[in-house]
């Protein structure tokens, strides 16, 4: 699976502020926070289902992998998903090391590992 999500009863905007602190705890700060459904609406298309993108970053990491190898750049920065989904909120991410494997380097999966784990400890730690 290029994925992982978790589900959680947290409203849209409870899980994002417990995801921000948590991040914060592994030093990803949150650049920039989309939210998909007022954009396609401000559209004029009717999209009545929250979804937001997070885009996270850790300084170091980014440097640590643009230093391997600047290919990597072309995943930065990370994305973390927040959705309605019925009656849940998901949280989610593309796993890092699924999209390392397109790079095909070896010297940076090690590192794309470890960022995966500490991003799932904490949306685990958010639901």
């Amino acid at each position: 699976m290029f994925e992982y999500t978790v589900e959680t009863d947290k409203s849209i905007d409870e899980a994002i502020s417990s995801l921000e602190e948590n991040l914060k705890e592994e030093k990803f700060g949150v650049l920039w926070q989309f939210n998909v459904q007022e954009k396609l609406q401000e559209k004029g298309l009717d999209y009545n289902e929250s979804f937001r993108v997070l885009e996270v970053c850790n300084p170091f990491e980014a440097h640590r992998v643009l230093t391997q190898n600047k290919m990597v750049g072309y995943f930065l920065p990370c994305k973390i998903v927040v959705y309605e989904d019925g009656s849940k909120t998901k949280i989610g991410l593309p796993k890092p090391t699924s999209m390392i494997e397109l790079v095909n380097d070896e010297s940076v999966q090690s590192i794309a590992a470890d960022i995966e784990n500490r991003l799932i400890g904490c949306i685990d730690k958010s639901i």
